[in-house]
């Protein structure tokens, strides 16, 4: 087969991210260098699947033995199967086991005097290995199997190998004590291992420390390929296996764009010899038809609550929620993410306005949103008017504004009052994130902005709340997916992703599993397309001996499962570990261990050895980062401590800690003068991290509830937009009715007063499988009513006039 190759354009090389956590780490050593001699890179692409054996191969320059550590990631969501050491014409091939017991037979072999290598996990994509008992004059190569998944999106999948690793921001507050690593940051309260994944950096001008080697075979598995595009310009075809050019040295990742034709699908299914029943995995993709219509250019700016009150399994969920919305855009949109607490703060790196939705872009967002902690006091009224603003210049696109929180603020009225004349034709859409969720306040704000209003009091529910605002956000050509089968059963408890998502113009359904049974017959799709028309797609099940995916579902397996063990459901623990030794996946939890059964070092004296990596491509010497062999102080420049966020350890007295933190505002506002030294402090940061402990005197009542006369006209301004949107065709009318009974059920969902009744029938009706002209017609004729002779305000046009800068002030019980 022959390729054709082009270079990548600059504004394509523009948009192409440098992951921070990308690229191979270096031996290091306390004498001099000792750079990786070789790294050989050979993969083998099939389909939307990669499988890649990776050689590094060191040397020992020195007169000493030497125990050598190095940092390296992987591409995303890859599944390393497979480890092989090989020194002294001797391979050995690495037993996958439980991760302390390898590091207990590493040590141990290390004091016999035998040469021994680990590797283990760090991040899912961060990984270390280390090799001990290296001779002097000695080569050791260690060999890596790997399995993962490509990218799909706009026609082309993107096989990414990355070859550099970059220096990271750490966070936090310096630990006392021996750092767990050799990395050039201190370990911290918010990174305890960030010794372990920081490794130094090559000064500018350090000589090409390593050969680089690197092939790709491609197989396009059945569907249709054009032409394939590199970011590295020396990249040749030679019967089908493309290579790069000599002297490229690894400062950068390997990219290579394949497209391939819109409508293909493939369903693969390969059998587990070892099991005593018929069963497996299968595989099924789906692409989108070719020419799809994608969805109008947007701005959307995303509002992340990090706030005390958002501590524990909630900024967990949020920071979850958030970076599913930034997975939503696609290179056509632009976007701004804001964390907020008393103070607002943006991700580095990104302009100062609305962002083009570019991968760096968008990967530095999401890095942004990973290290939100929770935080300080509830500034609600800043993050939004900002927010508003950014999209108030916006032409010619859709505008949407997310906001993520758990709405624990006492000024709604002001809020409301104020930000009302910025919204416009803004959506705004709100996720309440707490299991005593300010509802009221939520919902009034996604009424205001004709969006949607999800209630999320548990990491159960975050999957579901997300795919409706997925929906909203991403105009899906398919929703409400099933996979079944014809000739085999599925178990839908192993399936990944668990949640089927809509299919998105552009972007492939791809959904793994385990099967029983004789593996034949054909897996079969349905959803329902946006003019609610039934949809369906056949794809005959094709029997193949295809280890990566049998290699890639386990690993994406695995990763929900870690996912729900980070969230705090402990006993995964065995279920992960028994699961990635049966498939042979390394995992968190353990690692590869391989151990020469000869001693060739006699007491087991080792040095301790450590090498910079390679400053990314395009990057100036960071002052922050220690260069070649220096490490940072422990000292240098400690981030201030953040307020703790865990749960209370005891009940706080609550008049002495108010008084301590200078009253109210030490929880709901700006930053207050210093509290009392010692038990005044730990309980005031108890408080914020428990909000519900200050909400215990208002013997139960539900939070911001809104007054009849307010729902009356909050009705009202509804009936009046289903009126001015009667020429919708049938599927958008369906979204605005659900989004209309997500605002309504937020509202009134709670309200036992028998004048809501009728709200609450709305709300059924609109949930249930009447035809869509039904609801419609309810809709308007059940909101007219209950809406009566109110007024709807005046604030809620498209472009409602500026308020005078005073606002109104009403007593403290109204609403």
């Amino acid at each position: 087969m022959t390729l054709s190759v082009t270079s990548m354009d600059p504004g394509e090389l523009s948009r192409i991210k440098i992951l921070p956590d990308a690229g191979f780490g270096m031996l290091r050593t306390d004498r001099g260098a000792l750079p990786l001699d070789r790294l050989d890179v050979r993969a083998r692409i099939s389909g939307l699947i990669a499988r890649t054996v990776l050689q590094t191969e060191f040397v020992n320059v020195h007169d000493v033995a030497l125990e050598a550590t190095y940092v390296f990631p992987l591409p995303d969501r890859a599944a390393v199967t497979g480890m092989t050491m090989t020194a002294d014409e001797r391979t050995i091939t690495a037993e996958l086991q439980e991760r302390g017991q390898a590091r207990e037979a590493y040590d141990q072999a290390i004091q016999a005097g035998q040469r021994a290598s680990i590797a283990e996990e760090e991040r899912p994509d961060v990984f270390t290995m280390r090799v001990g008992n290296i001779r002097p004059g000695e080569r050791v190569v260690i060999e890596l199997t790997l399995v993962g998944p490509l990218p799909f999106e706009d026609g082309e999948a993107t096989f990414r190998f990355p070859l550099v690793v970059a220096p990271r921001y750490i966070p936090g507050t310096p630990l006392p004590g021996a750092a767990v690593g050799d990395g050039w940051a201190p370990d911290t309260d918010a990174v305890p291992d960030a010794s372990r994944i920081t490794p130094p950096v090559l000064l500018p001008g350090f000589p090409n420390p390593l050969r680089l080697g690197l092939s790709v075979e491609i197989d396009p598995a059945g569907l249709e390929l054009g032409q394939v595009r590199s970011s590295l310009h020396t990249v040749v075809d030679h019967d089908g296996v493309l290579t790069i050019g000599p002297d490229e040295r690894a400062n950068r990742d390997f990219i290579l764009r394949l497209p391939y034709a819109g409508g293909g699908q493939t369903a693969l299914a390969v059998p587990d010899e070892s099991a005593e029943q018929p069963e497996g995995v299968y595989q099924l993709v789906v692409l989108p038809p070719a020419g799809a219509t994608a969805p109008r250019p947007k701005d959307v700016v995303l509002l992340l609550d990090r706030s005390g009150s958002m501590g524990g399994w909630k900024m967990v969920a949020a920071r979850r929620a958030a970076a599913r919305v930034v997975d939503t855009l696609t290179a056509a949109d632009r976007f701004a993410v804001l964390t907020f607490d008393h103070q607002v703060d943006r991700p580095d790196d990104l302009p100062a306005g609305l962002a083009e939705a570019t991968d760096r872009h968008r990967f530095r967002a999401v890095e942004h949103l990973a290290k939100a902690t929770a935080r300080g006091g509830t500034e609600l009224l800043a993050p939004l008017s900002e927010g508003l603003g950014l999209l108030r210049a916006s032409e010619g696109r859709d505008r949407v504004l997310v906001l993520v929180t758990d709405g624990q603020v006492g000024n709604e009225d002001q809020i409301v009052h104020d930000v009302t004349p910025l919204i416009g034709t803004t959506r705004i859409h709100t996720i309440g994130i707490d299991r005593a969720v300010n509802a009221g306040f939520l919902g009034r704000l996604a009424a205001l902005g004709a969006g949607r209003a999800e209630l999320v009091e548990s990491e159960d529910r975050l999957d579901a709340a997300m795919e409706h605002i997925h929906r909203r956000i991403g105009a899906p050509l398919v929703t409400d997916l099933r996979v079944t089968a014809t000739g085999v059963q599925l178990v839908d408890d192993d399936r990944t992703p668990a949640r089927l998502p809509g299919l998105y113009p552009g972007v492939p359904l791809v959904v793994s599993g385990r099967y029983t049974g004789a593996p034949s017959g054909e897996l079969v799709v349905t959803g329902r397309t946006r003019d609610d028309q039934e949809f369906r797609t056949s794809v005959a099940v094709q029997q193949r001996d295809e280890s990566a995916v049998t290699a890639q579902w386990a690993r994406a397996r695995l990763r929900d499962l870690e996912d729900a063990y980070a969230a705090g459901d402990r006993s995964l623990e065995d279920r992960i570990v028994a699961l990635s030794l049966r498939y042979g996946v390394l995992c968190r939890f353990t690692a590869y261990v391989a151990v020469d059964s000869r001693v060739v070092n006699e007491g087991g004296e080792v040095r301790r050895v450590t090498q910079p990596v390679e400053l990314p491509d395009g990057w100036e010497a960071p002052g922050a980062v220690a260069p070649a062999m220096m490490r940072l102080s422990a000292a240098a420049a400690p981030a201030p401590p953040p307020v703790p966020s865990g749960p209370p350890s005891f009940a706080p007295t609550m008049a002495d800690d108010v008084m301590a933190a200078g009253g109210a505002g030490g929880f709901a506002g700006a930053p207050s003068p210093a509290p009392r030294a010692g038990v005044a402090r730990s309980r005031l940061a108890n408080i914020a991290a428990s909000p519900a402990m200050l909400r215990a005197g208002k013997a139960g009542a539900a939070p911001n509830t809104l007054s009849l006369d307010d729902v009356r006209a909050l009705a009202a301004t509804e009936a009046e937009r289903l009126q001015a949107t009667t020429t919708q065709p049938d599927w958008e009318k369906r979204e605005l009715l659900d989004d209309l009974a997500s605002r309504l059920d937020v509202l009134i969902g709670v309200q036992t007063d028998p004048a809501y009744a009728p709200l609450q029938e709305l709300v059924t009706k609109l949930r249930s499988e009447a035809p869509t002209s039904e609801k419609w017609s309810a809709a308007i004729t059940a909101l007219t009513t209950f809406a009566g002779t109110t007024t709807p305000a005046a604030t809620t046009t498209a472009e409602p006039p500026v308020p005078s800068p005073s606002p109104e002030r009403k007593s403290f019980w109204k609403r």
